[in-house]
């Protein structure tokens, strides 16, 4: 996200991707010193993974969800999600692919800002509202473009062939549902989602039509 002096980074993938983050930073333009936020959604690793290493590349600052800021800077062990039969599958399967591919251990790193229900990042380009979305981690965190009609999700929505789907490896599933639901009631044109393609057009609609208490049971 370009700001007005810099750029924000929303999540940072699984560990080893510094080098890819910071090349796209140079293709913008931008410099490993012109960041200068990490927003990190979750504690997952596949969200924190290079918070770290991009931490010390560029000296931004983090915040986080509160409540997973322990997690984050490592005080507190991870917490598993419950799978069902369907989720057990798929995360084996990813496990699988990571070990594969041979991704580094994951780094904790420390937290400047806890972000809760309601703050604003007000120095972004536009004031952009933090919604605390529990039920895939205690402190999940999806950011609302208002002015702009964006959702930045999180992992609790995902997309499938054009449909918005709960997304899997929740802490608690009906905390998730309930977030999901509260994303549903908003007015938004656009939504971005970790896993899956945006939603560009009719967003809110789409969300609304979705049937998360069916997915992955």
């Amino acid at each position: 996200m370009r700001l007005p002096d810099g750029y924000a980074l929303v999540d940072t993938s699984v560990p080893g991707s510094a080098p890819t983050v910071l090349a796209a930073l140079d293709q913008l333009g931008g410099r490993p010193q012109d960041v200068q936020q990490i927003v990190l959604t979750h504690y997952h690793l596949d969200h924190m993974g290079s918070a770290a290493d991009l931490v010390a590349a560029t000296s931004a600052r983090v915040l986080a969800g509160a409540l997973d800021v322990p997690v984050i800077s490592g005080t507190v062990p991870e917490p598993m999600p419950v799978h069902t039969a369907s989720e057990r599958a798929l995360h084996e399967q990813l496990m699988a692919g990571f070990s594969d591919a041979e991704v580094p251990p994951l780094k904790h790193v420390a937290v400047d800002v806890d972000l809760r229900e309601g703050d604003i990042l007000d120095d972004w380009p536009e004031p952009v509202r933090v919604l605390h979305i529990p039920g895939h981690t205690p402190g999940s965190i999806a950011l609302h473009f208002e002015e702009s009609s964006v959702l930045l999700s999180s992992d609790t929505i995902a997309t499938e062939d054009g449909r918005a789907i709960l997304g899997p490896f929740n802490l608690d599933r009906q905390q998730a549902i309930a977030s999901f639901r509260r994303m549903a009631a908003l007015d938004v044109e656009k939504v971005c989602v970790p896993h899956g393609l945006p939603l560009l057009e009719n967003g809110g609609a789409v969300l609304r039509a979705a049937t998360p208490e069916n997915d992955w049971v």
